[in-house]
């Protein structure tokens, strides 16, 4: 039995999803592509069937960013599930997932998703190529395998609330957020990662 950490306490379904998901990460053997793919259509699945209850803090925004909360941590395979609330116009930095893979679903509202590829760099900057945005509404499923794992997630909407669901192949405790220059490149900055209560 997974001796999992709840912070949030139980929510509906979760047995259901943490089931899934320990279902997909085993039959994926340890490739991440596979993983990614397979746990995106678990949370896409349970999104349609309307199987998972977030718990309520989930609904509350943090005036000043987005706010991570971690809603699990599995204790035999390692991965985490969060959840992040967006308030209109918040958003994150370019970043990267500090070498994790993971995914993305959209739960309520809509929330854009640019990615980036890096073409090169010299140490402490770096220069990248932005892809189209992509806007992602209730359902949408994305996900970040290393190296391809920078981007930026944004809630445009001036008025609507947004919340995503995030699985982490482990707890992400810190990434690498990427500062615009005036010569376009981007100077590089730790960021530790901190979840709401």
């Amino acid at each position: 039995m997974d001796t999992a950490s709840l912070p949030h306490g139980d929510f509906p379904g979760r047995h259901r999803l943490t089931d899934r998901i320990d279902a997909a990460i085993d039959g994926a053997a340890g490739d991440a592509t596979r993983t990614v793919a397979a746990i995106g259509e678990v949370l896409s699945a349970l999104q349609a069937a309307d199987g998972l209850r977030l718990p309520e803090a989930v609904a509350e925004p943090h005036p000043d960013h987005y706010a991570r909360r971690e809603l699990y941590r599995s204790a035999t395979r390692g991965y985490c599930i969060v959840a992040m609330t967006w308030a209109p116009g918040q958003g994150t930095p370019l970043h990267d997932h500090d070498g994790l893979w993971g995914v993305v679903a959209v739960w309520r509202g809509r929330l854009t998703i640019t990615d980036y590829t890096p073409i090169r760099s010299d140490g402490e900057r770096a220069w990248f190529a932005p892809s189209p945005l992509v806007t992602g509404t209730p359902g949408a499923v994305g996900s970040v395998v290393p190296p391809a794992e920078y981007h930026v997630i944004a809630n445009r909407s001036e008025t609507e609330l947004a919340v995503s669901v995030h699985v982490y192949q482990r707890a992400a405790v810190a990434c690498t957020i990427f500062v615009p220059q005036a010569d376009g490149s981007y100077a590089r900055e730790r960021m530790r990662l901190t979840a709401e209560g």
